[in-house]
């Protein structure tokens, strides 16, 4: 693989690099100033920075990995909106666990984020976008405000901006800390100061969005990704990549049994096995047990099925998982994954939004399941009837997909891990149960066979 030279991360670490000044001095904004100058004399329109996006081959990297630029084309054209505005809304509300790639962004190269709005607004006719930031994330929301306020004084934000006879404003938004907040539609029923619940499609929100408006929802590092587009053209960064269909640089978020965990960039389609090296391999030279490619949510693979995957949308999806965030989490041969995977159920029991009621009752019983076995009180029949509730579970019977990532641990793990559930259940207290004679059954007893019976 040839020398990669960091293209989202490059600032991060430098001297000052939130400050507008050293930004500018980096070549920032030169895009949107170049685009804004073009837009008097016709060189550059809306279409054609769209084009150039889709033309990049860029997908979201949020999760989804849909292409960015055919999102931005359903938007409706101007004469079919009935007088409505379009919105941009940029999530930030970064919440899944093992991501913490657009926080290092938010923290180290705001304006980055900010010129990338500003050119995906000029290409949707935008004039006032929004940053929907994790609520907990209180020091990058007043990095992002005193980004914000910079770009106002200089002329790059507000009305008639640089001349140009376009208007445009940003507004950080923080959110209250759901996770469920990260799916967009959720995301906008929280922007317009309801409870986050995700609405039922269609409508799509680019026809039907925030305040039933035309609206277009793109993550931190894809708006990113579209200032260097803009920067250096869609040939650049289609020659990053292993092929068409998985472009650009990426940010990996490596954490777990790691030697140095941390944000790491590289080509899209990275194998894993040169990633783990980046990040030092594995802590006291143990084995890679089993890794989960791109955050809680996605199926966990084992180490000798992941280490020759490319790491990209493709590559991922081919080995059973899936890329999502590109939140990597690795865990070593001394890893107890029943555990490990209980942990992962209680986070989604909590974060449920309640909506629906197969997630609403099924990750709460997931959860008391996996304590069941890993506290010594699981049965035989306990294995086969957690994959069998999984799956009633996701495959469409939710109106977002929060009960497909609570149950992907499950359903990938245990035919992977079988040996160390059973294992568990082999050392049960209760590994069968026989019913005692009558004269046997005293009150407590009876109490505790009730409890079975409906656990």
């Amino acid at each position: 693989m040839s020398e990669f030279i960091p293209v989202l991360s490059a600032r991060v670490g430098k001297k000052n690099s939130r400050a507008l000044e050293t930004y500018v001095a980096d070549g920032g904004y030169a895009s949107w100033k170049k685009v804004l100058a073009g837009s008097q004399t016709g060189e550059w329109t809306p279409a054609k920075v769209t084009d150039v996006v889709k033309a990049s081959g860029l997908r979201g990297r949020g999760g989804a990995g849909f292409p960015t630029g055919m999102k931005w084309t359903f938007v409706p054209p101007k004469e079919k909106r009935g007088g409505k505005p379009v919105y941009l809304l940029c999530n930030a509300d970064e919440s899944e666990p093992g991501t913490f790639k657009d926080r290092v962004l938010i923290e180290q190269d705001p304006h980055q984020i900010l010129e990338g709005m500003m050119l995906a607004s000029f290409a949707l006719d935008v004039k006032h976008a929004y940053i929907y930031i994790r609520g907990e994330m209180v020091h990058g929301a007043e990095i992002l405000n005193a980004a914000i306020d910079e770009a106002y004084a200089a002329g790059l934000l507000g009305t008639n901006v640089l001349g140009s006879g376009l208007d445009l404003d940003i507004t950080v938004h923080r959110g209250a800390g759901a996770y469920i907040c990260g799916e967009e539609t959720a995301l906008i029923e929280s922007l317009e100061g309801k409870r986050g619940h995700p609405r039922i499609k269609p409508p799509f929100p680019a026809v039907s969005g925030v305040w039933a408006a035309p609206t277009v929802v793109n993550n931190v590092e894809t708006l990113c990704c579209v200032k260097h587009i803009l920067d250096r053209g869609a040939d650049w960064f289609k020659g990053i990549g292993r092929n068409d269909r998985n472009t650009g640089p990426k940010l990996y978020c490596v954490s777990g049994h790691v030697n140095k965990p941390g944000v790491y960039e590289a080509p899209m389609g990275i194998p894993f096995k040169d990633l783990l090296a980046m990040c030092g391999g594995v802590r006291e030279g143990r084995k890679v047990k089993a890794v989960i490619p791109g955050g809680s949510s996605a199926p966990m693979l084992t180490g000798e099925e992941i280490m020759d995957v490319p790491m990209d949308f493709d590559g991922v999806a081919a080995a059973k998982s899936m890329l999502g965030s590109a939140a990597v989490i690795v865990m070593d041969d001394q890893t107890d994954i029943p555990k490990a995977v209980a942990n992962i159920a209680k986070f989604y029991a909590h974060e449920s939004c309640g909506q629906c009621t197969p997630c609403r009752e099924g990750c709460p019983w997931l959860l008391k399941m996996l304590k069941r076995i890993v506290n010594g009180q699981g049965k035989k029949a306990d294995l086969e009837m957690l994959l069998q509730v999984s799956g009633q579970m996701g495959n469409g019977m939710t109106i977002c997909v929060f009960a497909d990532a609570a149950i992907a641990p499950v359903l990938s793990s245990i035919p992977r891990f079988r040996e160390e559930f059973e294992a568990y259940v082999a050392k049960s207290a209760a590994p069968g149960f026989e019913v005692p004679a009558p004269d046997q059954i005293t009150p407590r007893l009876a109490e505790r066979m009730a409890e079975g019976m409906h656990s």
